[in-house]
């Protein structure tokens, strides 16, 4: 049975402004408190831990390359998942 409460260690990525105001691509070894959180409380957490403050209204996460829609939802990790932080993409 699968009770992981605990942190959980995931791959992060950076796209556009986030990766300018982050100085990173990508973060290998991101530790997320616990297993199952929101995923407005996880934004949070990585935009004050990397700089991005700043467009923290702007951008949207996305967890195994599915877009994370509702602020609201909590979702579940898993050690290893991957997690994008993209800011909108401004077109001409």
């Amino acid at each position: 049975m699968d009770r992981n409460i605990g942190p959980v260690r995931v791959k992060l990525f950076f796209f556009a402004k986030s990766r300018e105001l982050a100085g990173t691509s990508r973060a290998d070894d991101f530790l997320v408190p616990r297993a199952e959180i929101r995923c407005s409380d996880l934004l949070d957490l990585i935009c004050n831990q990397f700089n991005l403050s700043i467009i923290r209204n702007n951008v949207i996460l996305a967890l195994n390359e599915q877009y994370c829609d509702d602020p609201s939802e909590t979702i579940r990790i898993r050690n290893g998942d991957e997690l994008a932080v993209i800011p909108p993409i401004s077109g001409g």
